[in-house]
């Protein structure tokens, strides 16, 4: 993927200065691409000799817990003093796998405090805000980690990346693609991972660490999601789930334990849109994935003031549960009416 050169030349000329002060910043539940963005990036600017924190909002998914260096991220929730002092020291911001600086819940004050720093977006969702001095935005991306693999081809050559970068630069394209199962499987993302794995890494080490290092506790909570919680609707088209706080604290739920849940219904033939419910202790997080042509990024922005990709979208709802399922299955019936799941069939 062809990155815009004079966009390159502009972060180009923004690292030239030595030893700046960075601040890589990530989205709330920061998952494998948002961690391995970080950690690969903080690699390349630290070699350029620029002094790099990474802060995420709160804490990544235990499963994420093998990777190289992930101490070294900054959690804003149980070290808040640490991630502002380091936000309002910094000469540069990167906004890393968010278009919107609402992804960032609490850290978004935090970092409207400083109105010095250059606040460059490396990242690959729909419609971004403004708000950015450079802005990297490739939604035709399958993944923020690729799209910063492209970016570094082009600022330094792939001969700077490591063993250790190519590792965090893996995982986030593995998970970005459900282990590269959809979106937007390029030749020029395969040319990539060829490069990544000439680098030495262990791609079949990092899938079993990934997506074979969960808990009994969630084991069972898939199995109740699955066999109790997932209900079918729209003539088989559209499913959803929910899990309530009582529910997910019944089987001792983790961060990242609802990792894939919402895929699930999508393996049954007819089934074109899923979604799930995850009850918090102020809103309900929306979880949307689709096949084909249904457009749940479309679906979240007009019914659940969300967004996303086209087949992998979420948003919030700040009213009950029972009140958020009924929303949502109305919002699918007018969805269904305007057309929304009328794409071919799926064979």
């Amino acid at each position: 993927m062809k990155i815009d050169s004079a966009k390159i030349e502009a972060l180009r000329e923004l690292l030239a200065a030595p030893h700046r002060k960075i601040v890589l910043v990530a989205h709330t539940n920061p998952d494998g691409d948002a961690i391995g963005a970080s950690t690969a990036w903080r690699d390349v600017l630290a070699a350029m000799g620029h002094e790099v924190t990474m802060i995420v909002p709160n804490k990544y998914p235990y499963f994420l817990d093998w990777m190289p260096d992930i101490r070294e991220v900054v959690i804003f929730r149980f070290a808040p003093e640490r991630a502002l002092e380091a936000i309002r020291g910094a000469d540069i911001v990167f906004c890393l796998d968010f278009n919107s600086l609402s992804r960032l819940e609490a850290l978004s004050d935090a970092l409207a405090e400083n109105t010095a720093a250059r606040r460059v977006l490396i990242d690959h969702h729909l419609s971004p805000d403004g708000g950015f001095d450079l802005q990297f935005s490739y939604p035709q991306s399958s993944s923020t980690c690729f799209l910063l693999y492209c970016i570094i081809e082009q600022l330094c050559g792939t001969e700077v990346i490591t063993r250790k970068m190519a590792e965090a630069l893996y995982v986030g394209m593995m998970t970005d693609t459900g282990n590269f199962s959809f979106s937007f499987l390029t030749p020029a993302l395969y040319r990539a991972l060829a490069v990544l794995v000439e680098k030495g890494i262990d791609v079949a080490g990092i899938h079993n660490s990934v997506y074979n290092g969960y808990t009994e506790d969630r084991a069972r909570l898939f199995g109740y999601a699955i066999h109790r919680k997932m209900n079918i609707i729209q003539e088989g088209t559209a499913a959803y789930m929910s899990l309530t706080e009582a529910e997910m604290r019944r089987y001792r739920f983790q961060q990242g334990d609802s990792e894939g849940f919402v895929n699930y219904p999508l393996t049954i033939k007819k089934m074109k849109m899923s979604a799930m419910f995850l009850g918090h202790h102020k809103f309900i997080r929306v979880s949307l994935r689709s096949r084909g042509d249904v457009d749940v990024n479309l679906f979240a922005r007009k019914y659940f003031d969300g967004g996303g990709h086209k087949n992998a979208a979420g948003g919030k709802s700040y009213v009950s549960m029972d009140e958020t399922i009924a929303h949502y299955i109305r919002s699918v019936e007018e969805f269904a009416r305007e057309g929304g799941l009328d794409t071919p069939p799926l064979r």
